[in-house]
């Protein structure tokens, strides 16, 4: 459902033609859905990798149609997983036979779910790995995936594992970032960077073109050298001062923006609804994360998932540190040198980068910096910049998520153009 308007879009871009020969067949993948999206990038990655070769397999059967072409596009955390999957498919040599063409990734955390000064994240950060299982790990690096105890975003960035050296192959890699009002992926991990020139500054302040084919994609902007003076109060009790209490964008979801009197009801009824529905939620995350980890650990201890990536790559890692530890032969630590290591490799762990007060303030780990350098180290990455206001969050829009249900959502429908106006067949 969640791709619905992008599958509509990029099919009728490419309309099957018979005379032009070449057919674009679209996979929306099935294997990671509703309760599937808490086992982590690793195993989500693992199902769908599964699922492109066996409808490779299926579609080359009969002999008459051949998968010559592969591009693959992922939104939010369909993003990572389908870097993962090119890992899957390198090691599998499935691009031996297969031109890798387009890879598109929308609002999707990159570097994970970054954190802030602020009771919110500090709170999502602390209870994300918990109530979101393994992949609630992955989002904020909590996980030690690696053999050698690294998080899997950033082995998935380092440019001698196969996950950076299959997209590498794509000749196409462009990702799509909001600009603003993206309260569940920020701005800088979507768009890969460290810092947000659009929360250094009021909005208003920043020159935008936009394009006049697709009103919703920034083309380019200029953040300027200083902000804007802000604007003159308004008299107080003035109508100019009223208006100015009017929030400008939602603050509710549209499910909960109800006409009068209902909104009045509604926000009667808040003090009594809220802490009703926020345990409801921790009460169905938790028992969907004890869910998850039951799953992962049947997966893990399966023996015909061996030759899983997550398990090859987790030899190969243990195989090379071992061998190290046999030529180098360390001598035994005291207490004292472990205990001065065990401080050392904390401190650069947890070593921080915080931007100036006077902007909001996300708080980068070393890891993070490493994955940002090393991801815009590639030559054919392209950025592009949704701006997409007013909205609560932009987050569903930027792909038209719901169009049926909101009309909000068509706003994103622009964007949507502007990849598929690109997308190499």
């Amino acid at each position: 459902m969640h791709l619905d308007e992008m599958h509509r879009i990029i099919a009728e871009k490419f309309s099957p033609d018979p005379e032009c020969g070449v057919h674009l067949e679209v996979l929306v993948s099935q294997k990671n859905r509703d309760k599937s999206t808490y086992d982590g990038i690793d195993w989500g990655g693992e199902r769908i990798a599964e699922e492109v070769l066996k409808t490779v397999e299926d579609m080359e059967r009969d002999g008459t149609r051949k998968v010559a072409r592969f591009s693959v596009v992922g939104y939010s955390l369909g993003g990572l997983l389908a870097r993962y999957v090119l890992g899957v498919l390198l090691t599998r040599k499935f691009f031996d036979n297969v031109q890798p063409v387009n890879f598109t990734a929308f609002a999707t955390p990159h570097f994970g779910l970054p954190r802030s000064v602020s009771f919110r994240s500090s709170l999502f950060s602390r209870l994300g790995p918990y109530f979101l299982s393994r992949t609630g790990e992955h989002f904020y690096g909590a996980d030690q995936w690696s053999g050698t105890g690294r998080p899997l975003l950033e082995v998935m960035s380092e440019k001698d594992h196969v996950f950076f050296q299959a997209l590498s192959l794509f000749p196409h890699v462009n990702i799509y970032a909001n600009a603003v009002n993206d309260n569940t992926v920020p701005f800088i991990t979507a768009a890969i960077e460290a810092a947000d020139p659009f929360q250094s500054h009021d909005t208003n302040g920043i020159q935008i073109r936009i394009s006049d084919k697709y009103a919703p994609l920034i083309e380019s902007y200029e953040v300027p050298s200083s902000p804007p003076p802000p604007p003159p109060k308004p008299r107080v009790l003035s109508l100019s001062y009223f208006r100015r209490l009017k929030p400008k964008r939602p603050w509710l979801p549209p499910a909960l923006q109800f006409r009068f009197p209902g909104n009045i009801l509604f926000a009667l009824l808040m003090p009594v609804l809220l802490p009703l529905l926020i345990g409801v939620i921790a009460f169905r995350l938790g028992l969907d994360a004890r869910a998850s980890r039951a799953r992962i650990k049947h997966l893990e201890q399966d023996p015909s998932s061996g030759s899983s990536l997550i398990k090859i790559l987790h030899s190969i890692e243990k195989g090379v540190d071992d061998a190290v530890a046999d030529i180098l032969d360390p001598p035994q630590l005291t207490s004292e040198t472990q205990s001065s290591i065990s401080e050392s490799e904390s401190d650069v762990q947890g070593r921080v980068s915080r931007t100036p007060a006077t902007a909001s303030p996300p708080i980068l780990t070393e890891t993070q910096h490493r994955i940002i350098a090393s991801m815009n180290s590639l030559p054919q990455l392209q950025k592009h910049f949704a701006f997409i206001h007013p909205v609560m969050n932009s987050h569903a829009v930027i792909v038209s998520r719901d169009a049926k249900r909101f009309e909000g959502h068509r706003k994103g429908e622009g964007v949507l153009r502007h990849w598929a106006d690109r997308f190499e067949l």
